[in-house]
């Protein structure tokens, strides 16, 4: 059916097959595009017609994209499959003094744009790659999967396509919260403890004639998340996959709060919320305006104790502080703010990337303020390590991750 419709389309071109092509594109981009959205797509351009490209925009919009998070997938694949073929213009703007800026925006990141073009381009490498290169038979039967490598390598020496896979692969990570019992009560049908309020007012209904016991049982609900993630330029190799790990957590958990700091603190919780993890990290970029600058722990710490711990920090919250500790200023306010924060929570656990040296010491000003505030200092460095903390969540710390460890050596 979709032939017959396309062919109705291609009476005065290849429109038909076109729309048809683009929403593969679309389905290979993640999008939820099926072969009934790709028939009714052809359809509402064969009744609307093509006025302008905005006209065509919005009657493809209407009909293959029925989710918010789609849009930005959406609008990228359109504009890089759809774009007009201005050549003059481009040979204008090679030469006009404006060029070099206009570079220079072409180069920012769009969101969802390495999806959408991935998803264009992906069959023509994959042919190009076959005419170019010839087969090369490995045996691989003593050496690693290249899963296995990517686990445990360090997020900084990775390229972007590892960092890609590494993303996917957080999705899939196993996240067992330990839950927490709560002073409410939730009602129950099996016999437990007897909920006096619901056993009253269901004997009323019968005068009093008829009492039979209701019961109840202490609510246990997951602890809120609080992560704070330090954005500075010794943390810029780290900063954008920890903010994916961050996503991650938000779309398993609901009460997950996110912050980042450098020189100043910035709330992107509902940056993250974006459904999109492309459109997400978009969106903290333009929100935070210290990105890869100094570091200022105490200050940020002293900000978030002020203004928000009272917000987020209830019913057992966890936090996660993902910091290298080094402290510009180091001074009273550091060890004084970590001390509240430490009080405020019912467990802090600090994330150090600096652990994935082998012959790690805990001799910056910094860090030795920080660590008698925490309950468990932890590497963070590679998929492995993530793994593990995810596992922690869920079981009390252990002695290999204890700061006082740390402590005592940097005593003796």
């Amino acid at each position: 059916m979709s032939e017959r419709a396309a062919q109705q389309l291609n009476s005065n071109g290849r429109l038909g097959d076109n729309i048809l092509h683009f929403a593969r594109t679309l389905r290979s981009a993640g999008m939820r595009v099926g072969p009934a959205a790709a028939v009714e797509a052809v359809r509402a351009v064969q009744a609307a017609g093509i006025g302008s490209r905005e006209d065509f925009y919005w009657t493809l919009h209407c009909v293959l994209v029925s989710r918010h998070e789609d849009h930005a997938v959406f609008d990228e694949a359109f504009r890089l499959y759809w774009r007009p073929h201005d050549l003059v213009e481009k040979m204008l703007q090679m030469f006009s003094p404006m060029a070099e800026s206009l570079k220079r925006e072409e180069e920012k990141q769009r969101a969802a744009q390495s999806r959408a073009a991935e998803a264009m381009f992906s069959g023509q490498e994959r042919k190009h790659e076959e005419r170019e290169q010839e087969r090369i038979e490995i045996d691989a039967s003593m050496t690693a999967s290249a899963k296995e490598v990517l686990r445990t390598k360090d997020f900084a020496q990775m390229t972007a396509a590892e960092i890609a896979l590494a993303r996917r692969a957080m999705a899939d990570l196993v996240m067992p919260f330990e839950a927490v019992r709560t002073r409410r009560y939730r009602s129950v049908t099996r016999p437990a403890m007897i909920d006096p309020r619901r056993t009253l007012a269901a004997s009323m209904r019968t005068g009093g004639d008829l009492i039979l016991p209701k019961f109840r049982k202490q609510r246990v609900e997951l602890p809120p998340i609080v992560v704070l993630a330090d954005i500075s330029g010794s943390m810029s190799q780290y900063s954008r996959i920890f903010l994916h790990f961050t996503h991650t957590l938000m779309e398993r958990h609901r009460r997950v709060h996110g912050f980042v700091f450098g020189t100043r603190l910035t709330n992107v919780t509902r940056q993250l919320r974006r459904k999109d993890p492309d459109e997400a990290l978009a969106e903290c970029a333009s929100a935070v305006e210290d990105w890869s600058g100094g570091t200022r722990i105490g200050t940020a710490l002293a900000e978030f104790n002020r203004l928000w711990s009272r917000r987020v920090l209830g019913q057992g919250a966890i936090v996660l502080l993902i910091t290298d500790g080094l402290e510009r200023d180091v001074d009273a306010i550091l060890g004084r703010e970590m001390d509240r924060l430490h009080r405020s929570c019912r467990r802090l656990i600090w994330l150090n990337p600096l652990l994935r040296f082998e012959g790690f010491e805990a001799r910056a000003h910094g860090i030795r303020t920080m660590l008698p505030y925490v309950d468990e200092f932890r590497p963070v460095h590679s998929l492995d390590a993530l793994a593990d903390l995810c596992l922690a969540l869920s079981r009390p710390a252990d002695r290999l991750h204890d700061p006082r460890r740390w402590i005592e050596a940097i005593a003796a």
